[in-house]
């Protein structure tokens, strides 16, 4: 029974000690927040689709689509997220994931966010493919905002849609991407960045940050955190963990 009693004392202790903590100050963000754009009617659901071909990197098509698809637990109406490909049959993944397609070019429904996963084809055959970069092209000038994971920005670059705006890619292909592309301005040294309209990310795991981000520019820190907390991560991040450039309205 004395141990008992120990036990409860040091509980209601460290109980007590916890909740006269000061509360925690607000972390410093690594980037200078902007509002999502005003004509923008967060009242209504907005579609994602992700762009999927075969040879389609498992990491920068499931992270994004995880943080996406799971707005819809803490927030009304959130994000719709589908798969898109060029004939709406499965694609196999780079890894061998077979992947169904919600849609095809000829069916998919309006789209708010076009995201273009990096794929094994990004910087040369899928580049050749004029069907789907016509459909990049155009859906891309018509949606909301764009994003690229890893070496999806050859394909945004190659569309156009990156002209005149700040990007960045894949580390490893960003000296390739700077010598195919030498008229755009690429940021090198951080997960992300955001110009107007279009979303790159470097890839990788970072494809989580440019999706996290996105959701706190839409809807706010307080449905990026509870986005974050179901799936174990840690939102807002600290100045110094995640290098992002942010540029500001049109």
């Amino acid at each position: 029974m004395k141990r008992r009693g120990l036990w409860v004392s040091i509980v209601v202790t460290a109980v007590y000690a916890v909740a006269c903590q000061a509360p925690e100050p607000e972390v410093a963000l690594a980037w200078e927040r902007i509002p999502p754009p005003p004509e923008l009617d967060l009242s209504l659901k907005l579609n994602a689709a992700f762009l999927i071909v075969d040879g389609v990197y498992n990491s920068e098509l499931m992270a994004p689509y995880d943080i996406l698809q799971h707005t819809i637990f803490h927030t009304e109406p959130g994000i719709e997220v589908f798969t898109v490909s060029p004939d709406g049959e499965a694609v196999i993944s780079f890894e061998g994931l077979t992947i169904g397609a919600h849609y095809s070019f000829e069916d998919a429904p309006p789209i708010d966010i076009l995201l273009v996963p990096s794929a094994e084809g990004s910087m040369d055959k899928d580049l050749e493919n004029a069907v789907m970069m016509d459909w990049v092209r155009r859906v891309g000038s018509q949606a909301r905002f764009v994003v690229s994971l890893c070496d999806g920005a050859f394909i945004l670059a190659s569309a156009g849609l990156l002209d005149g705006r700040r990007c960045t890619t894949f580390p490893g292909d960003q000296d390739r991407f700077a010598e195919t592309y030498p008229e755009l301005d690429l940021v090198r040294g951080v997960s992300f960045v955001h110009d107007g309209p279009v979303l790159t990310s470097e890839g990788g795991a970072k494809s989580y940050d440019v999706a996290m981000y996105l959701v706190d520019h839409l809807y706010g820190e307080k449905v990026a955190q509870r986005v974050g907390r179901g799936l174990i991560i840690d939102w807002p991040p600290a100045a110094g963990r995640m290098r992002a450039e942010v540029v500001g309205p049109d």
